[in-house]
């Protein structure tokens, strides 16, 4: 698409948004909240006659707090994050305008021909199950909420006896789907190195055996890198366990110590 004669890549929106001499005409301006891999939300930032396309792949209730319902111009959806069935192509759009909705079912309608109608009919049937228990006992969200929940407690408790590496700062929130004060229950673990020799953040923990995705892939410093919670249950406490050593092998690197 950007390599079209149409479309090209104008960079992060950060770069242009602390250039005020920088026009936003032209622009479409991509908003992903919340935001992977740090989970936060964000709005847009360019402002003036940029166009904006906010994806809300992590807008659910089991991976954020839901402020407000989502009520943007252009809206993007995936049936990935709430189920897990990424490779179902299944997702949606709620467009405001009409003409841009006609453009946008065109492009659809021509690049997903390779697209398994069967498989995409089978994840509307899970829709349809999930719809139907929402605030039940079987509600989708509630159970992936204590999961991660879970998973980002038993993370953070270690993570925060640490001094080598650090994760982002989250706090409980308010979330009008359940209708009570949530507390965080992210995808993923944006975690930064602290230590100086740790400047890149993915080696380190690949030296203790930790599988991140780099930071610099996120166009961020090499000192971050990014550690997924969407893990089964044996996997995560693989991960548990490799953590808590990495965090453990502190004190034995510490000047001064002896095991005597």
């Amino acid at each position: 698409m950007f390599d079209g004669r149409e479309y090209r890549w104008g960079g992060t929106t950060a770069l242009w948004g602390n250039a005020s001499r920088n026009s936003t005409d032209g622009f479409i301006e991509f908003v992903t909240s919340p935001n992977n891999p740090d989970a936060q939300l964000y709005k847009p930032v360019l402002g003036g006659s940029a166009a904006v396309i906010v994806d809300h792949a992590y807008y659910w209730p089991h991976f954020t707090h839901i402020p407000a319902p989502a009520d943007e111009d252009v809206m993007m959806f995936t049936m990935s994050k709430p189920s897990g069935h990424a490779g179902s192509r299944f997702g949606w759009a709620l467009i405001r305008d009409q003409d841009v909705a006609k453009r946008a079912n065109k492009y659809v309608q021509d690049s997903i021909m390779g697209a398994s109608r069967d498989t995409q009919l089978r994840m509307l049937g899970i829709v349809k199950v999930m719809l139907a228990n929402l605030h039940g006992e079987e509600d989708i969200f509630a159970f992936g909420h204590g999961v991660m929940r879970t998973r980002w407690r038993r993370l953070n408790a270690v993570v925060s006896r640490s001094r080598r590496i650090s994760l982002q700062k989250m706090a409980p929130a308010y979330c009008t789907y359940f209708k009570r004060i949530r507390d965080p229950s992210p995808a993923y673990a944006w975690v930064k190195c602290e230590r100086e020799e740790d400047e890149d953040c993915h080696d380190a923990m690949l030296k203790a055996k930790i599988n991140t995705r780099p930071g610099v892939l996120n166009e961020a410093s090499s000192r971050y890198t990014r550690i997924s919670l969407l893990k089964s249950d044996d996997d995560f406490e693989a991960l548990m366990e490799r953590v808590t050593d990495l965090v453990n092998a502190e004190r034995y690197d510490a000047p001064g110590f002896s095991s005597m």
